[in-house]
């Protein structure tokens, strides 16, 4: 019992505190975007708010599970864990079913489990415990191709089931290899491919070929002296045209219509305020109306009239904005980054190299999904579909990042017992 009094007395309460915080205003988020005169009661169960509730019970007993358990089963069988969820995703393949599209649900009586949300948790655990082995280095091939097939199976599984969304978040994880040691200059090299990527969307590949060669052109008088410079600057040349014309063929031939006009719409190659451009819009004039102090709690016009559809989902940040304001979208901004900020200082406490690189993963993936969910409501980011962290309407959703972050404050709470 001295054990489990001490291993209480050194959780990090700050962070558990703010998973409260996030979790309670979230649930009267959602409990405002779904109001209605009909339906007051928040213990109605045929409502999302009434069925949150519940979500949020079961996520507060499994939070305490996760405090009790040994903290070394997670290391132990975290490879187990993740194979369990690889094997889950290939479930929902063969006999899921489709909601909103996404062929990436099993229904549980009124109820329906996502496995894509697991799966992430289940990354970081694999991720920690490969990263985490003593013989372990990153300038072997071996190590280099290994985290990647972690990342890549459960990513592409999930891609098949139409949910690019949370395929997309697996990307988040190379936060954890440049902790581990990755170079810098793969980072940059990355931005890069995405800078030319979307230059490759918004103009067409003759334009971007041009301003490619006449990049190499410049490039070309500096080295021009330098034989074995030269080559590689013509290879680097030739692959840099290819994924052009590449990224032209995946993007007209492989995206479905609705993907590639929510792109164009982001990128202000179309207007579709009707269609694939109307979420959006509807979510900037419902934060744009909120002004400093908000309209105040349950007062929010295009919440109440469902101008904004998913608005207890995908947008439940544009309730924020309308009902809460400047003000209460700020609190709630400053909280989240509160939390990245304190992720990162306790994981850089771990004595463990598991713990340490798990808690990376959690800041990782927390962090991805909170940019990318309020870039969408702002119309900064596509409309990818990814839940805003504790807050957003979701049982699957809840239980995995509960799931995440509690595994981390666990482990946390027994650093000095780990090596």
């Amino acid at each position: 019992m001295r054990e489990q009094k001490n291993i209480f007395a050194n959780i990090d309460w700050i962070l558990v505190l703010m998973y409260l915080a996030l979790v309670l205003m979230g649930m009267a988020n959602i409990y405002a975007a779904v109001y209605n005169d009909l339906h007051k009661n928040i213990f109605d169960i045929s409502q999302s708010y009434g069925k949150q509730l519940i979500w949020i019970a079961g996520s507060f007993v499994l939070a305490l599970f996760l405090l009790i358990i040994d903290a070394k089963f997670f290391s132990q069988f975290a490879y187990l864990i993740y194979i369990i969820c690889i094997f889950m995703l290939l479930v929902v393949l063969g006999v899921g079913n489709v909601i909103s599209g996404s062929k990436s649900w099993i229904k549980i009586g009124s109820f329906a489990l996502q496995p894509a949300e697991f799966a992430k948790f289940a990354a970081a655990l694999a991720l920690a415990k490969f990263l985490s082995a003593p013989d372990f280095n990153l300038k072997r091939l071996r190590d280099k191709a290994i985290p990647v097939i972690i990342l890549l199976v459960p990513m592409l599984l999930i891609f098949l089931q139409n949910d690019t969304g949370s395929a997309l978040v697996f990307f988040s994880f190379a936060l954890v290899l440049y902790r581990k040691g990755l170079p810098g200059n793969l980072l940059l090299i990355g931005v890069i491919v995405t800078i030319l990527f979307l230059i490759t969307l918004l103009f067409n590949t003759l334009i971007v070929t041009s301003i490619v060669g006449g990049v190499a052109l410049i490039l070309f008088f500096f080295i021009r002296r330098n034989r074995k410079n030269i080559l590689s600057l013509l290879g680097l040349l030739a692959l840099t045209i290819g994924f052009v014309f590449t990224v032209n063929y995946a993007f007209n031939n492989l995206l479905e219509l609705h993907q590639k006009t929510r792109i164009n719409v982001l990128l202000g190659k179309e207007i579709d305020l009707k269609g694939a451009g109307y979420n959006v819009n509807q979510s900037k004039i419902a934060i744009g109306s909120g002004g400093f102090l908000g309209k105040g709690y349950l007062n929010g016009t295009q919440t109440k009239y469902n101008f904004v559809p998913e608005q207890s989902t995908d947008f439940i940040f544009c309730t924020v904005g309308e009902e809460w304001g400047f003000a209460g979208s700020f609190i709630v901004i400053a909280l989240f980054i509160c939390m990245f900020i304190r992720l990162i200082i306790v994981a850089e406490r771990q004595r463990s190299d598991f713990s340490r690189f798990y808690g990376y993963g959690v800041a990782s993936v927390l962090f991805f999904h909170f940019l990318v969910n309020i870039g969408m409501t702002i119309g900064l980011a596509p409309v990818i579909g990814i839940p805003l962290p504790f807050f957003s309407y979701g049982g699957s959703s809840l239980l995995a990042f509960t799931f995440l972050l509690f595994i981390f404050i666990k482990q946390d709470s027994v650093r000095m017992q780990l090596v």
